[in-house]
């Protein structure tokens, strides 16, 4: 695979899933309410954008950039409005809220992180786009630890919720995302050297087996615990234990060979 290869964009012109454009409007009206002098532009990622989404069974993921940091009470607004669409829109399971600000964004220094992330992995659906200001990415290693070395973080956070979990459906949620986080990491590993880009966790793993066979074993296992299916408490830790630590210290060693 050529070395000079840019990566896709999503198709911003396509229309969306008729089952999840009542979400999308009503996301749009909501957050304007809500914090309208503070958002600058508002974007989408994840299944819905890429007009994948399985209604019943898929999030809807945002991306809020802002003209201005949030206050407390636009913040607490932006959980309400989790709460209440998880409730009104049985097409989502959930909805999630990754904020950021316009400086942070335009800043040399976020190309790999704000700059790749609007360009290749969201659609913007209110306000001026700010993935217009940046060209198309190639893969590389500054790309891939960007989006995903914070994984260690993940484990943390998400094993603390596993552990925490007394209903079978509060170990789940947290076992599933973690498993997803785990998987796309792996790709990370890879992405350098495949020069490629995937969302989907299942086809992240596939990849990384190319170059790390020896662990099909473990990517099975993350790809059990991405099925949502119900497994004791410890095994689910045990498996994100080991494998997530292995992940962890490859990470690490790949960037103090590549830097």
């Amino acid at each position: 695979m050529s070395h000079s290869k840019k990566l896709s964009v999503i198709n911003s012109t396509a229309p969306f899933q008729q089952e999840f454009e009542p979400v999308i409007k009503a996301l749009i009206t909501n957050l304007r309410a809500a914090a309208g002098g503070s958002i600058h532009s508002i974007y989408l990622f994840g299944s819905v954008a890429r007009r994948e989404a399985i209604p019943g069974k898929s999030n809807l993921d945002v991306t809020i950039i802002t003209k201005v940091a949030l206050t407390p009470q636009q913040q607490t607004t932006l959980n309400t409005i989790k709460w209440r669409f998880k409730r009104q829109f049985p097409q989502i399971t959930d909805i999630s809220f990754n904020v950021g600000d316009t400086q942070e964004v335009l800043d040399l220094e976020f190309i790999f992180s704000w700059g790749f992330w609007l360009k290749h992995c969201c659609v913007c659906i209110f306000g001026d786009d700010l993935a217009t200001r940046f060209g198309t990415f190639e893969p590389s290693w500054e790309i891939a630890k960007n989006m995903n070395m914070d994984v260690e973080q993940w484990h943390t956070t998400y094993r603390k919720k596993i552990i925490s979990a007394t209903a079978v459906q509060d170990q789940i949620e947290p076992q599933i995302k973690l498993a997803k986080k785990i998987l796309r990491s792996c790709y990370s590993l890879v992405m350098h050297r495949d020069k490629g880009w995937y969302d989907s966790p299942v086809e992240c793993g596939e990849k990384f087996l190319e170059y790390y066979p020896d662990k099909a074993l473990q990517i099975e296992r993350m790809n059990i615990l991405l099925q949502g299916r119900r497994i004791p408490k410890r095994s689910v830790i045990a498996l994100f234990d080991e494998f997530g630590r292995w992940v962890i210290d490859e990470f690490e060693r790949i960037e103090r060979k590549i830097g």
